[in-house]
């Protein structure tokens, strides 16, 4: 057994010892977490019923040794494992990265980015996303994927793993957490949302500690309002409590002076209580800071396990034997420990992973050097399963359609794109060409095309087709001349008219890019390796210069008004089959419908919600960021403070034009009272927030002479109390219209959405007052509006 091989660490006692009900227990003001004890049991609630009755059958027949393992994770052939109880015929967890891959594998598909998906607004295609990647998590024989990312949401332009997300629009994000859940759950496989909550900043993200263990200071504390915490950063998680996700990851942040893994007040009052959260909180590796306290808090799995107080030294860890010591000695009750392996194994048997679930691919356990072999700390883990299996089925084809349909088209001059078969063609930039440090890149680089970021959320490439590879045979066909220049140094220091011959070229295309990795913040919204320098040089000479970017989101766009620089696209991290999704638009196999999840402000300075980069105190403590722009993030802020901006939420062009027409709006139920009628908790919070009060009706028609998709949004303005954004996302619908046909597009209005949170009744309430509801092509061009009172 496992536990009795790990050292026996210093047991915390929790810092509160009151006990009071979440749905009295009012979020703390900053640098106070209210306590929320005891950590409410799984019911099953939510269709897990079924699940529940075996899971605990399960348990029933475990030793105590076997339920300390079952909580803590060990050395394997995964990134996270939780060891295989051969007698009773469990084979363990396989717990593997990430976001838009399994990371820790061969033969897999490099998905793309979170934000990229966010930014084509089509349901469909985030759902197929789920679906595919799900797929290859399963034929990996990964029980576990660890994904989606909700959090960080976006509060901040610079964090630096906004990319491994979807959106700072909590509506939007929300959409995307649940297709995303959905999909990959559809295939057998547990999805795990994270990272919970109010993890906005990556600097000073764990404590930092001196070489002989010394405590210097605590991770950054996220400091959080009780109303901002619901109607921003707990929303997309409650989408995904409502779909079933199996799995929250908690983060390495604090929460009000409290660490995310043994906040009361969050996994216990609010995840498991308010939101009916039925499946297992699971640290964030290395997330853990005490034993007592996170159980007690609300933690059921500790992550990865074997990492001490600081460096990653296996073998120490806060549960493992001393779960079987705090139960043995009185401290912590075995009923607790029994709900948090009933929690873990609900959604196993609910997904039947019991049942003909692949094994691990040997191959993975070779690449991971998180925990190689030589860690591992039993012979329990066997690895019989087929070495290196493709996964990868078709699902290039997919990653090039959504690469395509992320791809933000901003600025489109004179109808410069789509290409109309140039014959001379000129290639600028270093992310135009072939990565030259592998395809594995966990360092910023100069040479290649970005198709991800870094850190844990990025994958492993099997193939990569450039936007150079892609240009040229698309040219080869057309017999059109195609010249490089990969260098931005040689770029922006030279006189681009006497590199290019014969001269000018029909088109300039420039390729410029920005790294974003985790566990540091942005330093810049600038294009890294002197992109924006790049992109003046080859516009003082190119009349005709088309800049497309592949960035973890928000860039500084300084030519945005160049008159040369005539058309500007938004790729984001596309994955795999980069190079095609562009050339795709470029030329117009496929008629741009992205739509940006986030503002690009006019200046640096505009942006609000900054992370916090240092402190001028050594005491523990000092890391505060406190989110004092409350709701106000992104185009919540830009609208409220009436500032004007480069280009909006939602923007984005398309080869032909739409209008709006026929605003309706109808009542879907009889009465509406202001504060929803009592229903016992489900996955999502009271069931009532989930029903539908309002549908808004328009029609849509593509008045130009192309084909395409477009994405009419719903925007509703609250009259709730001071503080309430002017307007928020509401509704999306991504329609595809044949030149001159037309659509009727319904966006269904959920109490919820027509809610704020009432800090007093600590409930959702619909205000009195006139509604305006919006229908337009982003949050700034609104074709359509009403208001009425809707109580």
């Amino acid at each position: 057994m496992l536990s009795s091989l790990l050292p026996i660490a210093a047991l915390v006692v929790p810092a509160f010892a009151v006990v009071q009900p979440s749905n009295t227990t009012i979020l703390g003001q900053y640098g106070h977490v209210p306590p929320v004890y005891p950590s409410p049991n799984a019911t099953g609630v939510g269709g897990w019923e079924g699940a529940i009755v075996k899971a605990r059958a399960f348990v029933s027949q475990m030793t105590l040794e076997e339920k300390a393992d079952m909580v803590t994770g060990t050395p394997g052939p995964c990134v996270g494992n939780i060891v295989p109880i051969l007698r009773l015929g469990f084979s363990g967890l396989c717990l593997q990265d990430g976001p838009l891959s399994i990371r820790v594998a061969d033969y897999a598909s490099v998905f793309p980015a979170g934000v990229s998906t966010a930014a084509t607004f089509d349901r469909d295609l985030i759902y197929q996303r789920g679906v595919a990647m799900g797929a290859e998590f399963r034929g990996k024989g990964s029980h576990v994927a660890l994904t989606p990312v909700a959090s960080p949401m976006g509060r901040s332009a610079y964090a630096g793993r906004n990319w491994e997300g979807f959106s700072p629009d909590p509506y939007l994000t929300g959409v995307c957490m649940a297709e995303s859940i959905e999909g990959i759950q559809s295939v057998g496989v547990q999805a795990t949302a994270k990272h919970w909550v109010a993890n906005e900043q990556e600097t000073q993200r764990n404590p930092s500690y001196e070489a002989d263990g010394t405590l210097i200071q605590e991770s950054v504390s996220s400091n959080v309002d009780d109303r901002t915490m619901h109607e921003l950063y707990m929303w997309p998680f409650a989408n995904a409590v409502k779909s079933g996700v199996s799995s929250v990851m908690c983060s390495y942040n604090r929460i009000n002076g409290s660490y995310a893994c043994e906040n009361s007040k969050s996994q216990n009052g609010l995840l498991k209580g308010e939101l009916g959260f039925q499946g297992y909180s699971m640290s964030d590796w290395g997330g853990v800071h005490s034993g007592l306290s996170s159980i007690e808090g609300g933690l059921d799995m500790n992550m990865p396990g074997g990492i001490g107080l600081y460096g990653m030294t296996w073998g120490h860890s806060y549960f493992g034997g001393n779960v079987t010591l705090a139960v043995n000695n009185g401290s912590l009750d075995l009923s607790r420990v029994d709900d948090m392996i009933t929690r873990i194994m609900t959604p196993y048997y609910f997904l039947g992973q019991d049942v003909g679930f692949p094994e691990i691919d040997p191959s993975g356990a070779d690449l991971n050097t998180f925990s190689p072999k030589s860690t591992w700390l039993t012979d329990d883990f066997v690895l019989n399963g087929r070495r290196s299996r493709d996964v990868r089925a078709d699902h290039g084809e997919l990653i090039r359609q959504i690469g395509a349909e992320s791809t933000v088209l901003l600025k489109n001059l004179n109808n410069t794109l789509p290409l109309k078969a140039p014959t001379s063609i000129a290639v600028f930039g270093n992310d135009a060409g072939p990565d030259t440090q592998g395809f594995y890149n966990q360092v910023d680089f100069e040479y290649g095309t970005l198709s991800s970021g870094g850190g844990s959320g990025t994958g492993r490439l099997t193939y990569l087709v450039t936007p150079l590879e892609a240009i040229n045979a698309k040219a080869q066909i057309d017999g059109a001349l195609v010249q490089q220049f990969l260098n931005n140094t040689l770029i922006a220091t030279s006189d681009v008219s006497t590199l290019v011959i014969p001269t000018p070229p029909d088109v300039c295309l420039v390729f410029v890019k920005t790294w974003a990795e985790e566990a540091k913040d942005r330093q810049s919204l600038d294009l890294d390796w002197d992109g924006n320098s790049v992109v003046e040089s080859v516009a003082a000479y190119c009349a005709n210069t088309v800049v497309v970017t592949h960035s973890s989101g928000i860039n500084n766009l300084p030519f945005a008004n160049h008159p040369n620089v005539t058309a500007i696209l938004a790729a984001h991290y596309s994955g795999q089959e980069s190079g095609n999704s562009i050339v795709d638009v470029l030329y117009g196999a496929v008629n741009p419908s992205a739509k940006l999840p986030y503002t690009i402000a006019l200046e640096d300075d505009d942006y609000n919600g900054l992370p916090t980069t240092s402190v001028e105190s050594s005491d523990p403590d000092a890391w505060q960021a406190n989110f004092d722009e409350k709701l106000e993030i992104d185009y919540r802020y830009f609208d409220a403070k009436n500032m004007s901006v480069l280009y909006e939420f939602g923007f984005g062009l398309s080869y032909s034009t739409f209008e709006l027409a026929s605003l309706k709006i109808s009542k879907a139920v009889e009465s509406i009272p202001a504060v929803a009628d009592f229903q016992p908790t489900a996955p999502g919070g009271n069931p009532a927030l989930w029903d539908t009060l309002y549908t808004v009706n328009a029609t849509v028609t593509n008045t130009g002479d192309v084909s395409g998709a477009t994405v009419p949004q719903l925007y509703v303005t609250i009259p709730g109390p001071v503080g309430t954004p002017p307007k928020q996302l509401r509704g999306f619908e991504k329609v595809f219209l044949e030149a001159g046909a037309s659509s009727e597009v319904q966006f269904s209005l959920m109490r919820r959405d027509l809610s704020y949170w009432d800090v007093i009744l600590q409930e959702w309430a619909v205000p009195e007052g006139n509604f305006t509801f919006a229908v337009g092509f982003s949050s700034r061009d609104i074709k359509l509006s009403a208001s009425l009172a809707v109580l």
